[in-house]
């Protein structure tokens, strides 16, 4: 049995076996459990229907460039537009979930920019095209959530495996995209309907998509196990904390940045070839759209078992090797994906380039989960801001690559690919610089005699540990031990260290 499940009064209340803070220590991935399987198959259909809205442009470009007389210059500016909206929007949500919960932050921004995908039917220049996908971009901002939700429904033993695979479902939006907008596109014009109106008509189909995911959260979604952040908050069973306070802790940790500047890199790929890909191999090799777009679902759907998998293989590495496994098997696998973009750019032939896009779609991917697999640790009282941080590294990383690689003609569209594999590599090196006292890093071991509790408290003041503020991050701290090495964890047993006389 799993340490820390509870057998008594607990396992009376809910479905799955939870440990102290009752978070799922089980992951039965078919139930649909209430509170916690039911939470995240809601967090990954929210991420993926807003996935589809925000990619549901770019397999139809060669027709909207058309009708539109969109520049190549332009092109790009809206796939630039499309990931950049969410970048504040996703540090606003990191806050948004530490305050009022992941259930309302993430139905309100679903609905918010629900019109704009909307409106997309109505887009006629280069500028209003711009409008509408930055606007819908914003909604991106809900894997924040998604992940939010996950580390507080999942004990840390699992959560890289919950968080992999719900955002990995959720990625797959972007492959579905890519598949779902050629063939409504195509069955308008079958009805009589001319190319230029039949690509407006489709998108109703993404935003009613994602209308009715906003409203699914809102009625059947429950913030945590015990309940919604509102009604915690007013039994006095939740502190309600301070934004000031929390952001203060956010941002004042450094391994949030360097997290977010690695992240950079593999979510920055993966936005960037949901944009690019398509048109890259329907120019490139001459191809049909629905062929081109074939070809760019694949990319995407290698979530099914990528992200996932990644985040099987950070949990597995947390067991066996602690923290610093989690660490190496992030760098070593985004590394990889570094070495894959550049062999893309540079493959000369289509069966070449369908190979060297799936290998580089699976390392890439598969190293977002590793990444997940590390942030819940990072902070406790501020895992909302950390998760923003992030996450808005992930927009800021594609924003840079498309303005840098993909925009106007100074660099053709396989150089950019190829000069984005060699940046990747090298922003994957200051995994190197993460360090936690109480585990270690990739390069150093853990300091003698600091505690799990010792790093957690320290977010918390002498005034407000006396109120009892600190109790949860106390108990995550005890479950969090799992993240010693089994060779640290033989030297001093959780049992050999003493609770807090203050918890």
């Amino acid at each position: 049995m799993p340490s820390g499940v509870t057998m008594d009064r607990e396992q009376g209340i809910f479905a799955l076996p939870v440990d102290s803070e009752h978070k799922a220590t089980a992951f039965p991935i078919f139930s649909v459990a209430k509170p916690h399987m039911r939470a995240f198959h809601l967090s990954w259909l929210q991420f993926f229907s807003c996935f589809v809205s925000s990619f549901a442009a770019a397999p139809l470009l060669p027709i909207i460039r058309d009708n539109l007389n969109l520049t190549a210059t332009s092109i790009a500016d809206a796939g630039i537009a499309a990931v950049s909206g969410a970048v504040f929007a996703r540090l606003a949500m990191g806050a948004a979930c530490d305050l009022v919960g992941p259930r309302v932050a993430s139905a309100w921004i679903t609905l918010l920019t629900a019109p704009a995908v909307y409106c997309s039917s109505i887009a006629d220049s280069a500028i209003s095209f711009l409008l509408v996908r930055f606007i819908t971009g914003f909604a991106l901002a809900t894997f924040i959530s998604t992940q939010f939700w996950m580390t507080s429904m999942f004990s840390t033993p699992i959560v890289g495996w919950a968080n992999g695979l719900a955002s990995g479902w959720g990625d797959l939006g972007g492959c579905a995209t890519q598949l779902i907008m050629p063939i409504v596109y195509g069955l308008i014009v079958r009805f009589g309907v001319t190319n230029f109106t039949a690509w407006r008509i489709a998108f109703f189909i993404p935003a009613i998509l994602q209308t009715v995911t906003a409203y699914a959260v809102m009625i059947f979604g429950q913030d945590t196990p015990d309940g919604n952040f509102r009604g915690l908050q007013k039994s006095g069973v939740k502190h309600r904390d301070k934004f000031s306070k929390v952001f203060f802790h956010g941002i004042r940790n450094y391994r949030a940045w360097l997290t977010a500047l690695c992240y950079g890199y593999s979510f920055g790929v993966v936005l960037t070839m949901n944009n690019i890909i398509s048109q890259f191999f329907y120019d490139r090799f001459d191809l049909k759209l629905y062929n081109a777009g074939i070809i760019a679902a694949s990319f995407g759907l290698t979530n099914i078992f990528s992200q996932p998998g990644g985040g099987v293989l950070s949990d597995i590495l947390g067991r066996r090797f602690g923290m610093r496994g989690r660490l190496w098997g992030w760098w070593i696998f985004q590394t990889l994906g570094g070495v894959f973009c550049i062999l893309l750019g540079r493959a000369g032939s289509l069966g070449a380039s369908v190979a060297m896009m799936l290998l580089l779609s699976i390392f890439v991917q598969a190293s977002g989960s590793l990444t997940l697999g590390v942030v819940p640790f990072v902070s406790r009282r501020a895992m909302g801001v950390i998760s923003g941080i992030m996450g808005g590294g992930g927009n800021i990383g594609a924003v840079l690559i498309q303005v840098i690689f993909f925009r106007g003609s100074k660099f053709s569209t396989e150089m950019g690919i190829t000069y984005m594999g060699m940046m990747g590599i090298v922003c994957t090196l200051p995994i190197a610089l993460i360090y936690f006292p109480q585990w270690g890093g990739m390069i150093q071991g853990p300091k003698p005699d600091y505690t799990e509790q010792d790093y957690y408290l320290s977010e918390w003041t002498e005034e407000e540990q006396q109120q009892g503020f600190h109790k949860m991050s106390m108990k995550f701290a005890e479950n969090s031990k799992s993240e010693r090495s089994r060779k640290i964890d033989s030297i001093f047993s959780p049992t050999e260290i003493a609770t807090p006389t203050h918890v």
